[in-house]
Parts: C-alpha cells; structure tokens; sequence
C-alpha cells in the first residue's frame, strides 16, 4: 500500500459520489469547524481515542450525522484487551488468547505460556495498530523483555498462540454486509503482513483480491459476526486460515481502502459505503 494508492481511492470515491448527485470536499484538521455543515463524514485517518479523528467523530455524532467510523467502534477497535472480550462474548474463533498483568511479566510466567500456547508466542500491545508494537517472543527472557516494553503504552498485554501462514484474509464488512475479500501476502522471510526497515521503510507483500462469490461461506460468516461483535460501520476483519476453519486475528475499525487493492475484485466498494452513509 502507497499513498498514492490511497488518495486514488478517495479520488474515486470523490468521482463516484458526484455521478451519484452527492458533493464531497476533503477536510484536515483546521477545518474542523466545518463538520456541521455536512450530511455525511467518511473518517480517512488514523483512529485513536486521543485524535483528531475521534473528535470528529464525535462531532458528528453530536450533530446527528452520520460518520465512519462511529466513536464506539474507536473506543473498542483501539483497544485490544476491550475487542477481544467483544469477540469472545460473541462467540467469534481467535487464537488462544492469554491478558497478561505487569506483575505477570516474569521469566517464570513467561516459561509457563510458552509451555501452555507454544512457541514463539505473540505478544501484543493493546493499543497498537499497522502491525506495530505486535511481536514474537520465543523464550521466558523474550517474553520479559517484550512484555515491559508494551507496558510502557498499557496495562495488559496480549499473549496470543503463533499461527503461521503465507497470507491473512481480510474480509470487508460495512453494515453487517461484506464488502470485499482479500489476501495480505506476509513478505518472504518475515511474518507480519507489514513490517518496517530500520530506516523506518514499510516491507509489505501483494494484495490479492477475490469476488465475493468465490470466496469460502465459512469465511465470510466469520468475518460478519465478528464485525457485528463490534457494532454496524465499516470494518476490516483479518483473519487466519486453518484448515477449512478460519480464525479471527483481530477486527480493524478504519481500515484501509487502496485503489487496486481492496477494490480489486469489488468495484461497487465505493457505491456501497456512500450509500451506507447516506441511508
């Protein structure tokens, strides 16, 4: 993913609004002001509780607007300990997950998970997003070291069971209503869709589309219900393939939408979330 790829999407989704009889204007954080003066905001910015981008949601949210994404859907997706407990009290497959407390980042607890999920663990802070602050630990010292990192950003860290594979699907929903269906190939040699140089260079494979029609029903009821878990906006559900099964890594609210990428094999994406917003 490139930047120019996603300004091509909102280009487009510009170009589609108009042929639609709709009127759209890009908007940056001075312009704030503005929000009321709207019908419709589609957020294209990094979501976080302590943003500007959820002020803006909530603006709109005060004004009654319509808005993607929703502030409950931040609140929820821009923490993970929070999203995991949405999913589990849903029923949604994940990984065996483990919330670790600071007095449990110890060589022995760290012995104790290895034993218990195998190794490598993937350790997780919950408020990490664009596969940062999500790595492996493969032994108790790893675990310690990792662990007190990601405390510094938080006061539980994500202990998950390591799931490899060549690629992550990434089902679009919008509405309780599947958007898109993808692969994020993991590049050759790492095991994360995205991973950075230490000059700070984003390392990222192919993205492969696929129609919706192709794609596995088990997959696409997984991803919905794990959408649904969260609320009824814009999602991007990733998840893991294992065997027939599909297991649910983690529901990304905001996610990203590139020309030739996610609309690959979808191209009324931007018909549909326009719609959406202005139901």
């Amino acid at each position: 993913m490139s930047d120019s790829e996603v300004m091509n999407a909102l280009m487009r989704i510009s170009q589609v609004a108009f042929h639609m009889g709709h009127r759209t204007e890009f908007i940056f954080r001075p312009d704030m002001w503005k929000i009321p003066e709207f019908d419709a905001i589609y957020i294209r910015a990094t979501t976080d509780p302590l943003n500007s981008a959820y002020v803006t949601s909530r603006i709109a949210e005060l004004h009654g607007i319509r808005v993607i994404d929703d502030s409950e859907s931040i609140r929820i997706c821009c923490d993970k300990v929070n999203m995991y407990a949405h999913l589990i009290k849903a029923g949604v497959k994940i990984p065996e997950t483990r919330f670790v407390r600071p007095d449990e980042i110890t060589v022995r607890r760290g012995r104790e998970l290895l034993e218990e999920l195998g190794q490598p663990l993937v350790l997780k802070a919950p408020n990490s997003s664009f596969s940062l602050y999500v790595d492996r630990a493969s032994t108790p010292g790893e675990f310690v070291k990792i662990g007190k990192k990601y405390l510094r950003r938080a006061e539980r860290v994500v202990v998950q069971k390591y799931i490899k594979s060549e690629f992550d699907w990434r089902v679009g929903v919008l509405g309780g209503e599947p958007l898109y269906v993808c692969q994020y190939t993991i590049p050759k040699k790492h095991w994360k869709i995205s991973t950075y140089t230490q000059q700070g260079r984003e390392i990222y494979g192919p993205v492969k589309g696929l129609p919706l029609t192709k794609a596995a029903p088990k997959l696409i009821d997984t991803a919905v219900k794990a959408a649904g878990a969260i609320g009824n906006g814009l999602y991007g559900v990733d998840l893991k393939q294992v065997g027939d099964d599909f297991v649910v890594i983690e529901v990304n609210d905001n996610p990203t939408i590139a020309h030739g990428e996610e609309d690959q094999e979808a191209p009324d994406i931007y018909q549909k979330i326009i719609t959406f917003l202005l139901k």
